[in-house]
C-alpha cells in the first residue's frame, strides 16, 4: 500500500521560457489546467497543491477546488526541484506518505503515465523516484584542451537523463536522520512524452504531437491470400505523417507482421477477437485490408465513436462503414447497398515506387517477358508458366524475368527448373524486390494473375496475359482486352496449351502494340492523394 498520496504542482510565471506560458492555451487548454487534470486523474482534487507566484494561477485553483500557497517572491533557482521547494515538501510530508512533484511543462505526460509511475514506486519502493528518458550519444570529453571521443568503436552510449516532468518521495525517507544514501528508482518516459516547453519550437511541436489522431492498420498476408493488403496500407501509412499510425496483423498474418516491422511501424499479431484486440489500441480510426469484414464488427467500431474505412470489401461490414474503397471491382457486381463505396480504378494507387518510373514507349519488337504472381502465388503458376512459355521464348530467342514475392513457397523447384533449362542464362530469378517498377521499365510483355500487378502494368504500358488466381480474381474485370490485357482466367486444372497459344498471340508486335494503344491514357498515380485526403477528412 503506499499510503495517502499528494500532488505538489509547482507553477511559478516569472520562471516560465514563454511570456504567459502556463495559462497560454496548448490545442484548447491552458499548461497550467492540463496540468491540473492530470493530477485529478491520479488523486482527488483536496490532495492536489499548487506552489505558485500568480494571482491568475490562484483563481485557476480556486475554481478547480485545488489548494494553493500563493508567494509572489517565489523563484526557483536550481534544478533541483526537491531543495527548491523543501520546506512546502516537508510540510506535506506530515500529512502525506508519498508526495509526487509533478511540472505542468511536460504537456504529453497524462494521468496514465502518472498512475504507472506511482505504481512502480509501489513495487520497488525506493525513497525517490525519477522520472527519465534515453537518449543515445558518442560522448566527448576535453583532456588538455583538446577533444575527444571517449566511444572508441561504433557503438553509441546510451544516457538517461532526468526529466523535469515529475519527482516521487516517500515521506518517510525526508524524516530520516541518518545520512545514508536514499533507495533510488526511475520511470522512463519516451522521448516523445519528455518533451519538455524550452522554446517556441517545444510549442509547436506539443501541439503537433497531442492534436494528432490514432489510426489503426488492421491488415491481412499470409501464403493463402497473397501479399497485396500488407503493400496498400503500407503505401497509405507512408503518406500519413501527422498522425500515429500502428498496425494490428490478423492471427494467420505472420508474414505480414515480418514484412511491417522493418518500416519501423508499432505491429501487433492478433491474439484474441480482432474487435478486442482492436479495441484495445484505442484508435480514432480504423482502416481495415482483409477480406469480408461482417456488419457486427464495423458496427461495434463505430458504437465508439471510431471511424471505419475498408478496402476490398465484400462483406456486410463493406456497407457500414464510412467509406469503403472497391478500387478492384469496376463496378458493383453484387448485392451491395451503400453510397459509402467507391468502385474502380479511379481510386486505385500505386505504390511510391512508380512515382518516378519511366513508362515504356510504343512496341517495336519483343525481347523481355516478365512472369511474376503476387507475393505467394498459391497455385504455382510461376513454374507452370514458366514451364508453359520456355519453348515460344527460346524459339523468339527472348530473355524472361522471374519475381516471386516473400511468401512464395515453391521458390525451390522453381530454381531447379531454371538450372536444368538450357535456356538458363536468359531466364533471370528474382525473389522479394521492391523495385518492380525497374524491373518494369526493362519489359516489353508480361504474365501475372489479376490483382494489383495489372494496374501497374496498365500504368507502365506493358500488355500482358492475365491468371486468376481464385474465383473472387475472375471478378476483377479491369484486366479484359479494351484495357490491354489477355484475360485467361482461373486455371484449375492448369491448361498449358491454352496459355501457350494465348501467349504467342501476345509475341505478335502488331497485337501487342493494339493492347499497348489501349493503355496510354492511364495515369493512377495521382489517386493516392485523393483517397488520403478522403481517409484524413474522417478526422477533421
Amino acid at each position: 500500500m503506499q499510503g495517502k498520496v499528494c500532488i505538489i504542482i509547482p507553477a511559478i510565471k516569472k520562471n516560465a521560457v514563454i511570456p504567459d506560458q502556463l495559462v497560454k492555451k496548448l490545442n484548447g487548454i491552458t499548461l497550467f489546467q492540463r496540468a491540473l487534470n492530470n493530477a485529478k486523474g491520479v488523486v482527488p482534487a483536496k490532495d492536489v497543491y499548487t506552489v505558485t507566484d500568480s494571482h491568475e494561477l490562484s483563481l485557476i485553483c480556486k475554481r478547480n477546488q485545488v489548494a494553493f500557497f500563493l508567494n509572489p517572491e517565489i523563484r526557483i533557482h536550481s534544478q533541483n526541484i526537491l531543495k527548491e521547494l523543501e520546506g512546502f515538501i516537508e510540510l506535506k510530508s506530515k500529512q502525506y506518505d508519498t508526495i509526487i512533484i509533478y511540472r505542468a511543462n511536460t504537456p504529453l505526460v497524462n494521468s496514465d503515465d502518472l498512475n504507472k509511475a506511482l505504481s512502480k514506486f509501489i513495487t520497488d519502493k525506493p525513497d525517490l523516484l525519477f522520472s527519465l528518458k534515453e537518449e543515445n550519444h558518442r560522448i566527448w570529453k576535453e583532456r588538455e584542451g583538446d577533444l575527444y571521443d571517449i566511444i572508441l568503436d561504433d557503438e553509441k552510449e546510451k544516457v538517461f537523463l532526468e526529466s523535469k516532468s515529475f519527482v516521487i518521495v516517500r515521506s518517510s525517507y525526508l524524516h530520516k536522520k541518518d545520512k545514508k544514501p536514499p533507495l533510488i528508482s526511475s520511470y522512463l518516459l519516451s522521448n516523445e512524452k519528455a518533451i519538455e516547453i524550452l522554446s517556441y519550437q517545444d510549442w509547436w511541436i506539443c501541439e503537433k504531437l497531442i492534436c494528432r489522431k490514432r489510426i489503426l492498420f488492421v491488415v491481412a498476408g499470409y501464403a493463402a491470400i497473397g501479399m497485396g493488403h500488407v503493400y496498400r496500407a503500407l503505401t497509405l501509412a507512408h503518406e500519413i505523417n501527422d498522425h500515429e499510425i500502428l498496425f494490428l496483423c490478423t492471427r494467420e498474418s505472420e508474414l505480414a507482421v515480418t514484412n511491417i516491422v522493418v518500416r519501423d511501424y508499432p505491429t501487433f499479431l492478433q491474439k484474441g477477437k480482432l474487435i478486442e484486440d482492436v479495441l484495445e489500441l484505442k484508435p480514432d480510426l480504423v482502416i481495415n485490408d482483409f477480406l469480408n469484414t461482417d456488419k457486427t464488427y464495423v458496427n461495434r467500431l463505430k458504437a465508439k465513436q471510431i471511424k471505419v474505412v475498408n478496402f476490398e470489401d465484400l462483406g456486410t461490414g463493406s456497407e457500414q462503414t464510412d467509406i469503403t474503397f472497391n478500387e478492384l471491382y469496376d463496378k458493383n457486381q453484387f448485392e451491395l447497398k451503400g453510397t459509402n463505396i467507391q468502385w474502380g480504378p479511379s481510386f486505385f494507387f500505386l505504390r511510391d515506387e512508380f512515382s518516378h518510373s519511366v513508362k515504356r514507349p510504343p512496341l517495336k519488337q519483343i525481347k523481355n517477358v516478365l512472369i511474376t504472381f503476387g507475393g505467394t502465388d498459391p497455385n504455382n503458376y510461376t513454374l507452370k508458366v514458366l514451364q508453359s512459355v520456355e519453348k515460344a521464348c527460346k524459339l523468339k530467342n527472348l530473355n524472361i524475368t522471374v519475381v516471386v514475392g516473400p511468401g512464395n513457397l515453391h521458390k525451390e523447384k522453381i530454381q531447379h527448373f531454371i538450372l536444368q533449362s538450357s535456356r538458363r542464362k536468359h531466364i533471370q530469378f528474382i525473389s522479394g524486390t521492391n523495385v518492380m517498377s525497374a524491373i518494369m521499365e526493362n519489359t516489353d510483355i508480361a504474365i501475372c494473375s489479376a490483382g494489383r500487378t495489372v494496374y501497374e502494368l496498365a500504368h507502365m504500358k506493358i500488355p500482358a496475359l492475365v491468371l486468376a488466381q481464385h474465383e473472387r480474381e475472375s471478378f476483377h474485370t479491369f484486366a479484359r482486352i479494351k484495357n490491354g490485357f489477355i484475360y485467361i482466367g482461373v486455371q484449375n486444372p492448369f491448361n498449358s496449351i491454352k496459355i501457350e497459344r494465348a501467349f504467342y498471340k501476345l509475341l505478335n508486335a502488331k497485337n501487342s502494340l493494339l493492347l499497348q494503344n489501349k493503355m496510354r491514357h492511364f495515369d493512377f498515380y495521382k489517386n493516392k492523394f485523393k483517397v488520403v485526403n478522403m481517409i484524413l477528412s474522417l478526422l477533421n
